[in-house]
């Protein structure tokens, strides 16, 4: 399989490549880097300090190279993934896209693009917190009516986004176990409120220093909680886990992919 991988310099990007040189599925036959930066023309290999050269370019124009992957591996800015999406689909090639920070609209033309193109958005490649996820489902299907659910999520101080993709996920899972959509029934922060509204699902987001990813799911019932916890130590999880995806597409149709096809855990 050929892939291209964006954003190589950056903490997802520069680990994707690195994992994706590593293996012997998977071919890297360009990175592709914002426009002006200093290293465009650089081989992807030293871009993404993989320890050696890999005897291709970091290009700044997507279009150029793309003809010759199969597969995009995109972790980058929303912007970024959005010029990605269009070209990835005027090009029929597959895309696995763990950008964050979408809006509903946005995030529809990812599934629009699904009719065309094999398609896969995850915000969290992490096998562990896919599984974690499942763990959720069954619990708020079995008992989540009767108990109040607050997420807590932590994460480095150069993260874009708040709430994380990755609890969006969660609240979503949860919400449809409960057979509720979660912008009916997220509540963002608190202050000078009344008593907690039944139902609802509770959104808090710390960031500091260089946490990688924490998720906690508090389960609260009278007399008793239950916590559920993902602990990240650093993002290599989450690029060996994008790697799985974009093999993963390798030989698919056009279609919705999602990490719980990867995991079998549909």
């Amino acid at each position: 399989m050929k892939v291209i991988v964006t954003a190589p310099r950056g903490k997802m990007g520069k680990l994707i490549t690195q994992v994706a040189a590593s293996r012997d599925d998977m071919e890297l036959v360009a990175g592709i880097g914002p426009k002006g930066r200093d290293y465009i023309g650089t081989d992807l290999g030293t871009v993404a300090m993989v320890g050696k050269e890999l005897h291709v370019p970091v290009v700044d124009d997507l279009e150029s190279v793309i003809d010759k992957c199969d597969v995009i591996i995109d972790f980058s800015t929303k912007e970024m993934a959005m010029e990605v999406l269009d070209l990835a689909i005027r090009h029929k090639k597959g895309l696995v896209c763990g950008s964050t920070g979408f809006s509903d609209e946005e995030m529809k033309r990812f599934e629009d693009a699904a009719s065309s193109i094999p398609m896969l958005y995850a915000a969290n490649t992490s096998k562990l917190v896919n599984v974690m996820n499942k763990v959720l489902e069954f619990i708020t299907k079995t008992v989540g009516e009767e108990l109040d659910i607050e997420i807590l999520e932590m994460h480095d101080q150069w993260k874009k986004d708040a709430p994380s993709g990755t609890s969006k996920e969660m609240g979503e899972t949860m919400a449809h176990a409960l057979g509720k959509e979660l912008s009916d029934i997220a509540v963002y922060g608190r202050e000078e409120v009344s008593p907690r509204e039944p139902g609802t699902i509770g959104y808090h987001s710390l960031r500091a220093g260089n946490i990688p990813s924490s998720h906690t799911v508090f389960f609260g019932g009278m007399g008793e909680r239950l916590e559920i916890t993902h602990h990240c130590y650093n993002w290599e999880c989450f690029a060996r886990g994008a790697c799985d995806c974009a093999a993963y597409l390798a030989n698919k149709g056009p279609g919705y992919y999602t990490i719980k096809d990867v995991l079998h855990l549909s």
